[in-house]
């Protein structure tokens, strides 16, 4: 199938992924973008696991100030010094510093709930779902808590500038793209009101 440079162009700059990669997506999705962006991110998903152990030794902090009331930091982590001086790595750092500016996370990831928080809650919704049929009540409960702790999980939510991403796509995409393990190591949000 003969792809044309326009669409190839598009898919490029709608995913920022290489252009070998969009070529071979396109072509396998019979040249519609919209199943050739879905072959990359099911892809970039791949990767970003493979790249899962590997050491992060650079990386950059990105900032956002709002209004000078509200202000994040952002530490994004990668493998080498040549992936964090690329433009567009303190780019997408300051693209999650403004996620943590707007949204307040309290975790990072599912894995920094502290047990007592995660126990807290599960407490809360038992009572919740104590009257529900028993064969249903764990799924339930699994429902009441993945909502619960959503918006408090900084990789689990909606990416704010386009919400058919989460920022753990965010992340995965940018893996993908610099063919490199990349982190979110550390976040902080300051507010002056209080």
């Amino acid at each position: 199938m003969e792809i044309s440079m326009d669409v190839l162009k598009e898919l490029r700059d709608k995913t920022g992924v290489s252009v070998m990669q969009c070529k071979k997506a396109l072509e396998e999705a019979g040249g519609d973008v919209a199943q050739a962006e879905v072959i990359l991110r099911k892809k970039s998903g791949a990767a970003a696991e493979k790249k899962g152990d590997r050491e992060l030794g650079a990386g950059a902090i990105g900032t956002y100030v709002h209004g000078g009331e509200i202000g994040a930091m952002v530490l994004l982590s990668c493998e080498t010094d040549f992936v964090s001086r690329n433009e567009e790595f303190p780019a997408l750092a300051r693209e999650i510093a403004m996620q943590v500016a707007a949204t307040n996370p309290t975790y990072i990831t599912d894995e920094d709930i502290a047990p007592e928080a995660r126990e807290a809650a599960r407490s809360v919704f038992m009572g919740e779902v104590a009257d529900k049929p028993a064969e249903m009540q764990e799924k339930i409960l699994e429902g009441k808590m993945k909502s619960y702790f959503q918006d408090q999980v900084l990789m689990a939510q909606q990416y704010i500038k386009d919400d058919s991403k989460t920022v753990t796509d965010l992340i995965t995409e940018a893996a993908q793209k610099f063919g490199e393990r990349v982190v979110i190591s550390k976040i902080a949000r300051f507010s002056a009101r209080g």
